[in-house]
């Protein structure tokens, strides 16, 4: 009997291709009304889902096609931006021949790409605070995913590889395919290497990424890799301490609400306000009675804050403060209000994604990064038992095994929210920890 989609999305081990890495399985093992293929690729430099729209478009749209007969939904969307012309292009060559599918185009504004800012783009709905995209009768999923789907429903294939864009102060912009579990700085040496001496790299976009060492790991969700100086102002940024964040805003902010008013979940309606939050360093509360720390929870970490602020300050890390300090008290986000409406004036928000780049400081390094296919044969891989939200995979093979590429190594715990992780390479099991499994050719 031929497995449905929900198990051989779990026996191929797809989460999510970027993000948290949400496991497919559960999402799919549900009802919506409509599937959205996110292709906003909203972070600046990252080239990876339009590239593999554009080259992918009709194995994208029979992996929706699939989605959306196997949840019962109404239509399937694939959601991205009005300036992707090769995708475009790619799939009205197709999209006829799958008629629950169709095209939304989205502005080039940042974040598109949050999942609940596409799906009012794209449905007008508005998700509830705390809430998923499920909660008003929508799926939305990565275009990497979707690919995967199609390779695990079609051909049959787990997930062993993985498509990365590796830009910024490199000899060569490009986007290509990696075995899983190889380093950072063997990824970063397909692109030429780096070309600065002093440098830092970050994992994902410059917005929502974070800094990684060269010696760890691509995984499932990794979607990027940014190679910076080590003095841009993006590091520091990144690497600001808390102590001189909250110094700063004790001294500098001028309370003008201007994060406020560019904060995409608050202009969906939610009660994330981040001027108010921010109070707390100046006056040790937020001075409002209508707001506390638990509206914090809100805050989808999309830095925007940042650069709206005209002093830099960091609203989002003063989120991420109390939200980790409300957890550490064993207190949850209990805050679920369904807005009727968005934000007036929303549509006059939206901030250009090339305001962005130069706010960033990356207007030098926004180039094509084409799509190259590597001959490089890798030689040893470190695939770690976690690359998802969830549970840590359990080692089906012990040391000195041999496995073939694709072959199952560590499956999801009975009953617990996971997912399974296959070989990347063919080779020789050569250890196998609580937190990795080693294979060498």
């Amino acid at each position: 009997m031929e497995k449905s989609l929900t198990a051989l999305v779990e026996q191929a081990g797809i989460v999510g291709a970027g993000g948290a890495g949400f496991p497919s399985h559960v999402k799919y093992n549900a009802k919506a009304e409509y599937v959205i293929i996110n292709g906003a690729e909203c972070e600046p430099l990252l080239r990876v889902d339009q590239q593999l729209m554009a080259y992918e478009a009709n194995k994208i749209l029979q992996a929706l096609q699939l989605i959306v007969d196997h949840v019962g939904a109404r239509a399937g969307y694939i959601a991205l931006k009005r300036k992707y012309h090769d995708a475009e292009e790619a799939f009205y060559k197709h999209i006829n021949n799958y008629p629950k599918c169709k095209l939304h185009f989205l502005d080039n504004f940042y974040p598109a790409g949050d999942e609940q800012v596409i799906v009012y783009e794209v449905t007008k709905r508005i998700v509830p605070e705390g809430g998923l995209p499920l909660n008003v009768g929508v799926i939305v999923l990565n275009v990497e995913t979707a690919l995967n789907v199609y390779k695990a429903y079609i051909d049959k294939m787990p997930v062993t590889e993985k498509y990365l864009t590796v830009t910024g102060e490199v000899s060569n912009q490009i986007t290509v395919k990696v075995p899983l579990g190889i380093t950072v700085k063997e990824a970063i040496d397909l692109a030429g290497g780096a070309t600065v001496n002093d440098y830092k790299v970050i994992n994902g976009g410059p917005m929502m990424g974070k800094l990684i060492s060269t010696e760890d790991v691509i995984t499932k969700t990794v979607k990027g890799l940014i190679v910076l100086p080590e003095n841009h102002s993006l590091i520091t940024s990144l690497t600001k301490d808390v102590s001189s964040m909250m110094r700063e805003a004790k001294t500098a902010c001028m309370h003008c609400s201007l994060c406020t008013e560019v904060c995409p979940r608050g202009l969906l309606g939610h009660r994330i306000e981040p001027h108010k939050l921010i109070r707390i360093p100046s006056y040790g509360n937020v001075c409002d009675s209508n707001t506390n720390a638990i509206n914090a929870f809100l805050c989808c970490g999309c830095r925007l804050c940042e650069y709206a602020c005209i002093q830099n300050l960091q609203p989002w890390k003063m989120n991420a403060i109390l939200k980790n300090e409300l957890l550490n008290q064993g207190i949850r986000n209990n805050l679920n209000l369904q807005p009727d409406k968005a934000a007036m004036f929303r549509e006059y928000k939206k901030y250009p994604v090339n305001k962005l780049i130069s706010k960033l400081g990356l207007t030098k390094y926004d180039k094509p990064a084409p799509m190259i296919v590597s001959e490089k044969t890798f030689n040893k891989v470190t695939l770690p038992l976690r690359q998802h939200v969830g549970a840590t995979s359990d080692p089906v093979i012990k040391e000195g095994d041999t496995v073939n590429k694709g072959d199952l190594i560590a499956k999801i715990s009975e009953g617990k929210l996971g997912s399974n992780i296959h070989a990347s390479i063919s080779g020789t099991v050569i250890s196998v920890t609580s937190e990795n499994i080693r294979i060498q050719m």
